[in-house]
């Protein structure tokens, strides 16, 4: 074989283990965003619930106007607060305390525990806290190999050289936030369960 044919071929397969490691990052960098996607979505839905829920206790929570108001502020700041996913898990983390505690003061109305409308929008919640929580998992997922890439050589040079970011998870800050507000209410004697995720 001569020289130039080796040569070639040598610069050939580099060249399509270079396409292959930007291509790789590429896909890894769409499916956080991707995965980004999802939890806004999710979120969106979350925000669309609150104020069916705060209308539906409203008449039943008359002396609790603070917790009423405080879950509507925490909404319009998680809503309004978009930002880095640092900055949204803050919000969101704000939101989920919030709900805890009018799912707290709700305890000592039975008439409203009862209500049906009620407990179809805290199911309706629960499913979307369990939705939340799943897309949060697949998004730092996404990060982690996003990451990684970015991290591990060959391909750290070539997310050098094309400008890749290191995205940042989507995290809870604290251990006092990470009890998020899992409600069961199939049985209207039942108090709301807390759970941690």
């Amino acid at each position: 074989m001569q020289p130039l044919t080796i040569a070639l071929i040598v610069v050939g397969v580099l060249f399509l283990a270079l396409i292959g490691l930007y291509n790789g990052l590429v896909r890894a960098r769409v499916r956080v965003k991707e995965a980004w996607s999802d939890i806004e979505v999710q979120l969106k839905r979350r925000y669309n619930l609150i104020p069916n829920l705060i209308e539906s206790v409203k008449g039943y929570m008359t002396h609790e106007r603070e917790v009423l108001e405080n879950v509507t502020k925490t909404r319009t700041a998680a809503i309004q607060g978009k930002g880095s996913p640092e900055q949204q898990a803050k919000n969101e983390n704000m939101l989920s305390g919030a709900l805890k505690s009018l799912f707290a003061v709700a305890e000592n109305y039975p008439d409203l525990k009862a209500n049906q409308n009620f407990l179809d929008l805290q199911n309706e919640l629960t499913d979307t806290e369990d939705k939340i929580q799943a897309s949060r998992r697949f998004y730092n997922g996404n990060v982690r190999v996003l990451n990684t890439k970015i991290q591990v050589f060959p391909s750290n040079l070539m997310a050098r050289i094309f400008g890749f970011k290191e995205e940042t998870f989507f995290e809870i800050e604290n251990e006092a936030e990470r009890e998020v507000v899992k409600v069961d209410f199939s049985n209207a004697k039942n108090s709301p369960k807390e759970t941690s995720k």
